[in-house]
């Protein structure tokens, strides 16, 4: 993207693409890389299109404009253009109105905001499930508004990589993202060398090694370091570390990512997305002195536990289990070096 402010991208896209999702994804993403980003709500034929951006932008701390008083989408868009100079915002981000179908009318009005905007980006947001027809979608996007990029969504299994393919083979317009699952972080940068090694099931350590040092907090890991090396791991530490792994997505997600794992044996694995739920409410039935010291936890506690967390006692006598597994590889962890995460110089030399 461009680096003089503002940078004006729209977002293009049929309707049920994902593609007003995806607009606050991305201005997430580009907050985080130090880039303050406005949205713009420029379907003016979904009120509920309208609501759904200004909401995600309240849960993303991301200013939206919004003008309900008027369906002129390039008055609209003009507008909010303007108050992304006042707030010396560095990019906004168009979310234009979709329909089920390409039509002329669709086509002409992004046609004049095209013309009135002057965007540095149009980013097609193709659904990568839906295979060929997403190429044929965006052959017809960029015949009328020469796309500069595509966004895939829903790209989180292997065997849709290649409607990525596809596309640019057609259109030979870039994969700038794909979205990788629902959460609002859940969105890359596409890299075809990545791609093809988990559809080879070569594994994508850069992409696991990136998350990682995205999710964790360097100064929470030398901290966690510094205590377990003096005072050993404690269960406040232990469902602190369990919130920050699970930061990183869906564990099929992450292990899928590792060389060498089959994928076929991943499907298979059933990963109570709600587990984690069950950790916390365990461990916040003890009392702070249980999760200090586990070692007070006799039965009569571990009743009183199972009770206030309304999980059987052997979730609790499992979850002690997995914490002096847990206690023993933080020790030899911290015996053998630094557990903090490698740095890496940032995205566009920041």
């Amino acid at each position: 993207l461009s680096t003089v402010p503002p940078t004006v991208v729209m977002m293009v896209g049929l309707q049920g693409s994902g593609k007003t999702t995806t607009a606050a994804k991305l201005a997430l993403k580009l907050k985080g890389e130090g880039r303050p980003t406005r949205l713009v709500a420029a379907d003016v034929y979904r009120p509920a299109a309208i609501d759904q951006l200004e909401t995600l932008g309240k849960q993303l701390d991301v200013p939206v404009y919004a003008d309900r008083t008027t369906t002129d989408v390039v008055k609209i868009a003009r507008a909010g253009v303007d108050a992304a100079l006042r707030a010396r915002d560095r990019v906004v981000i168009i979310d234009t109105a979709g329909r089920l179908q390409i039509d002329e009318a669709m086509m002409d009005e992004l046609s004049r905001l095209k013309d009135a905007l002057r965007p540095t980006e149009i980013l097609l947001v193709a659904d990568g499930m839906t295979g060929q027809d997403a190429v044929k979608i965006a052959q017809g996007f960029d015949k009328a508004l020469d796309v500069t990029g595509v966004i895939l969504t829903k790209m989180d299994g292997d065997a849709r990589g290649g409607a990525a393919l596809s596309i640019y083979g057609v259109t030979k317009k870039p994969i700038k993202y794909i979205g990788v699952g629902e959460k609002p972080e859940a969105l890359e940068e596409f890299h075809p060398d990545r791609m093809a090694g988990r559809i080879l099931q070569m594994g994508d350590i850069v992409t696991l090694v990136e998350k990682a040092q995205a999710t964790f907090d360097e100064a929470e890991a030398k901290r966690l370091e510094k205590k377990v090396r003096k005072e050993g791991m404690d269960l406040n530490d232990f469902l602190n570390s369990m919130r920050q792994i699970q930061k990183m997505g869906p564990l099929e997600g992450v292990l899928k990512m590792l060389p060498g794992v089959n994928t076929k044996a991943l499907k298979q694995m059933k990963a109570d997305p709600k587990r984690m739920k069950h950790v916390e409410a365990i461990v916040l039935s003890m009392t702070q002195e249980e999760r200090k010291n586990p070692g007070l936890i006799n039965g009569s506690r571990r009743a009183r536990i199972a009770k206030g967390s309304g999980r059987p006692i052997s979730d609790v006598n499992r979850l002690l289990e997995q914490f002096r597994e847990m206690q023993k590889m933080m020790k030899k962890m911290a015996g053998g070096g630094r557990m903090g995460m490698p740095s890496r110089p940032g995205m566009f030399g920041r």
